[in-house]
């Protein structure tokens, strides 16, 4: 009998690489899982029979401890005035505990019932031409109803928000005319992704709950990070932690961050939590299992580690899928390094807000560059390795996985001190080399990032930046690309020191930055996605520049669609 981690493959007989929506949405069936070695593990880790038969009375005092939470922290004065957040995080709980008993058909059934006959049929009964039509005109509305339904701010034109419009469709025609296959270009992925895109900034920065709910994570985020400062004093000392050093505040904050996450893999919440992601925009955006694992994990455990999720299926996924995982990775940042740039003065809900813009964003564009001409393995299900816990070094315990974790949160803030302390000095010789050879010219100041900045200088004239500040933007993106997003932001907040950035030039540079891609993070992918499925290495090596400019232009999407809202 086959061992349960081993996937059950098989490929559909039909070998048409772009199946109908409705051929799809009638003949698949879901499936959401996780890899494990024990078959029971999925159902339960465990349960021991005395905790199965306290456990309805432990969760339902859980769930009133809850509610009671939720009552007073909204009739308090000094906790009302976050009732929008409190009111969401409570009853989630509440929810996810009253679901443990009660049948998922209660809701399902009667939803179903209601969408079936009003939405669903009469939707696909629609010709796909005609669907499609109805999807770009939606897209036309929320942009132009964005860019124009809301009052300018200090220091932005209309014409500035035309520009960024006008960037927004240069980008998809770019893609699209660079795209390997064309004809079979998924048009409602692009479509959903543009509308998710928008969507989500509008959320974010024209309401005050989405603002408050993005504001809140982010502000959570910085508290859980900073109370690293306890171990950090511990060693150094608190006037040492106050000088907020990079070495002492930003690698102690990752340290124990990663270790915390690791923690949580154990305990297979990380695993629930990407899952419910992952089934989110794989119903969405009609992408296969893998690719929306890895899409909704990389702004939470950065590039390479999200495509571990699901590493028994890396060595089986198409070339579409690999550049899905790739550019995914490149197009947002880790949470482990989330701390590093608010310590560099980025506005934290900046940071959340640009990498979830992002997961939409690289999946449509790396599916217009690189269409689907395969039919993956994991199309209609989402499966995420929770690992394998019986294996030598496996942890014991959630205490033995946290220790373990810090000790890799120590091997990556190792990388990062290296990586940052060797390619700002690699830069820096580059540079002088390039002024000395300048000076020759009668050129004073000829630089890396000057030479690169001029052929960014269109791509970021259609992001909306004020014209006089075009090609400061444009150095700052090049700064990204050759060395890394620490050295660019770096420079962005010695300019906002200096007041020598206008506000619209630094929130779009601060989204443009907001990712992973650059030439150092080239070679962690390829080594990473090559060790998961060494017969895919070569296809790997081959579109990873690809891969790494769809996310680049990803980030930089976002940047130009806040464009239109500043």
């Amino acid at each position: 009998m086959a061992s349960s981690l081993e996937p059950v493959i098989h490929r559909a007989t039909s070998h048409r690489p772009n199946p109908s929506l409705e051929e799809k949405s009638s003949k698949e069936n879901i499936e959401v899982g996780y890899l494990s070695k024990d078959p029971e593990q999925n159902e339960s880790d465990g349960d021991s029979p005395r905790w199965s038969k306290y456990r309805p009375y432990i969760l339902t005092v859980l769930a009133l401890v809850i509610f009671g939470w939720w009552v007073s922290a909204t009739v308090l004065k000094a906790t009302r005035h976050r009732w929008i957040v409190q009111t969401i995080l409570a009853w989630f709980f509440i929810l996810v505990i009253a679901f443990r008993y009660i049948p998922n058909e209660m809701v399902t059934k009667p939803v179903e019932a209601l969408w079936m006959p009003l939405v669903q049929r009469p939707w696909y009964s629609l010709g796909y031409r005609t669907r499609l039509a109805i999807g770009w005109l939606c897209l036309l509305v929320i942009i132009f109803g964005s860019a124009f339904g809301f009052d300018l701010q200090d220091g932005t034109k209309y014409t500035d928000r035309v520009i960024s419009i006008a960037g927004l469709f240069v980008f998809q025609f770019c893609f699209w005319a660079t795209s390997k296959h064309r004809s079979l270009v998924p048009w409602p992925t692009v479509v959903v992704g543009l509308f998710l895109q928008q969507a989500i900034a509008l959320f974010v920065l024209k309401t005050g709950a989405g603002f408050s709910i993005f504001k809140w994570i982010a502000t959570l985020a910085g508290d859980f990070l900073g109370q690293a400062e306890a171990g950090a004093v511990f060693f150094f000392d608190k006037e040492t932690w106050n000088k907020h050093w990079f070495f002492v505040g930003v690698l102690s904050s990752i340290i124990f961050f990663i270790a915390f996450v690791q923690m949580l893999y154990y305990l297979g919440v990380m695993q629930w939590v990407i899952g419910k992601f992952a089934w989110l925009f794989f119903k969405l955006l009609n992408v296969s299992g893998a690719e929306a694992v890895v899409a909704a994990a990389s702004p939470w455990v950065g590039q390479g580690e999200s495509a571990c999720l699901v590493r028994p299926y890396v060595d089986l996924m198409t070339e579409s899928e690999l550049h899905v995982t790739m550019t995914s990775g490149f197009s947002t940042i880790a949470g482990s390094v989330l701390v590093a740039y608010m310590s560099l003065g980025v506005p934290s809900e900046t940071l959340v807000t640009s990498s979830v813009m992002s997961i939409p964003a690289s999946i449509s564009i790396s599916k217009m560059r690189l269409p689907e001409v395969e039919e993956p393995v994991t199309r209609g299900r989402i499966t995420i390795d929770r690992g394998e816990r019986d294996v030598k070094g496996a942890p014991a315990n959630a205490l033995h996985a946290f220790s373990q974790g810090a000790l890799f949160g120590l091997i990556v803030a190792g990388q990062i001190l290296t990586n940052v302390l060797t390619v700002l000095s690699l830069v820096a010789m580059i540079n002088g080399f390039l002024t000395w050879i300048g000076h020759g010219f009668g050129i004073n100041h000829l630089t890396l990032q000057l030479v690169i900045g001029y052929l960014f200088y269109p791509i970021t004239f259609f992001l909306g930046v004020p014209r006089a500040e075009i090609l400061t933007v444009s150095k700052l993106f090049a700064t990204k690309l050759v060395a890394n997003e620490f050295s660019a932001y770096l420079e962005l907040k010695a300019l906002k020191e200096l007041a020598a950035i206008s506000p619209r030039a630094y929130t779009i540079a601060s989204y443009g930055l907001c990712g992973f891609a650059n030439l150092g993070s080239l070679g962690i992918q390829i080594g990473v996605l090559g060790a998961l499925g060494p017969s895919r290495g070569k296809v790997i090596a081959r579109i990873a520049l690809s891969a790494m400019i769809c996310g680049f232009l990803s980030t930089l999407q976002t940047a130009g669609i806040v464009g239109m809202l500043l």
